[in-house]
């Protein structure tokens, strides 16, 4: 047994105790944006601060906090972006994912309290209430789930064999982005997004941007609830399902499982908990998160999706890492 085991310390439990101060840099920095201006050659304490408006000391103590979180690299005299900021965090990129990494902010008071949110006893919500949401809520929502999403729906066009299929489900498909590039790398191949309808509105506006409207359509529902089109050989589910309970998500693999024609194939694809249940974290803090909803979604196991797929009836039923301990996509075919 090492040192470190025989005499633990506190130094994990004080990082997890003070990392809201590490969101709260990476926010600055976002606001002030700091990494768009070192990348345009403002990358010393003195021309950073003299960009963004703020004291030079303050510059200091921003850029000198992302250095030793690893978002700047000292060079001796200046300072640059690490590689994953270079691409997500400078303005004016077409791999900008600012609104995605910053989506979750708005919940920051929320979660302070979440203690006397646990205790709560207020019967939770079986099914997310989302009667209010606006058109321009869903265009603020989807527009930074896309800044990802897209990324994701070229990762699903290049490891899943698509040739042959003629319509793709797209279940809660938001942007439309799994879709969009789907039918853009699989010719012959069309798709129609199911979702709430203020969403819908939204997917027809992502749907002409990429020029794709002769292949890709919309169709307003509830995917818990409303019945799905059919002639469908190919569904996806992706980066829904911890705002769901166990039978919610077991009921809709179920009623993808009977939409669809004899040897299709459904895939799910979301943040999964490992079996035994000791992470990965994304998962565990999707889940988490369904508290300040009060909904009864969860995080769910690799085996518990395997198991909503064969208990539906579906064959050949497998876990892959999606994008690794991030998502997982579980996929199963509907017997000929």
């Amino acid at each position: 047994m090492s040192e470190a085991a025989k005499h633990p310390d506190t130094v994990r439990l004080q990082n997890m105790g003070r990392a809201f101060i590490g969101s709260a840099s990476l926010f600055a920095a976002i606001d002030l944006e700091l990494f768009t201006f070192v990348d345009q050659g403002e990358n010393t304490h003195e021309k950073f601060a003299q960009r963004a408006g703020i004291s030079i000391t303050n510059a200091e103590r921003l850029m000198t906090m992302c250095a030793a979180s690893g978002l700047l690299v000292w060079t001796g005299d200046r300072y640059a972006n690490a590689p994953d900021v270079d691409r997500f965090l400078v303005k004016g990129k077409s791999t900008y994912a600012a609104p995605w990494l910053t989506f979750t902010r708005p919940g920051w008071d929320r979660w302070k309290n979440l203690t006397s949110i646990l205790r709560s006893t207020e019967p939770a919500v079986v099914v997310p209430d989302l009667s209010a949401m606006t058109v321009d809520a869903a265009r603020r929502y989807h527009t930074a789930t896309a800044s990802v999403g897209f990324g994701s729906g070229r990762r699903f066009a290049r490891t899943v064999d698509l040739s042959g299929r003629k319509k793709l489900l797209d279940i809660g498909g938001g942007s439309g982005a799994y879709s969009i590039v789907a039918v853009q790398n699989t010719p012959g191949l069309n798709a129609v997004v199911f979702d709430i309808p203020p969403v819908v509105v939204v997917t027809a506006e992502f749907i002409d941007q990429h020029d794709v409207t002769d292949r890709v359509t919309t169709l307003a529902g509830d995917f818990t609830a409303d019945p799905f089109p059919g002639h469908i050989d190919v569904a996806v589910m992706a980066s829904n399902l911890p705002m769901y309970n166990r039978e919610i998500i077991a009921a809709v693999v179920r009623k993808t499982f009977h939409s669809l024609v004899p040897g299709g194939e459904m895939h799910l694809i979301g943040e999964m908990l490992d079996d035994d249940r000791s992470g990965p974290a994304d998962a565990a803090l999707w889940g988490l998160m369904e508290a300040l909803s009060n909904s009864t979604g969860i995080a769910h196991t690799r085996s518990e999706c395997m198991g909503y797929f064969e208990a539906a009836g579906f064959i050949d039923v497998a876990a892959h890492d999606f994008i690794s301990n991030v998502l997982v996509r579980v996929v199963g075919h509907k017997p000929r």
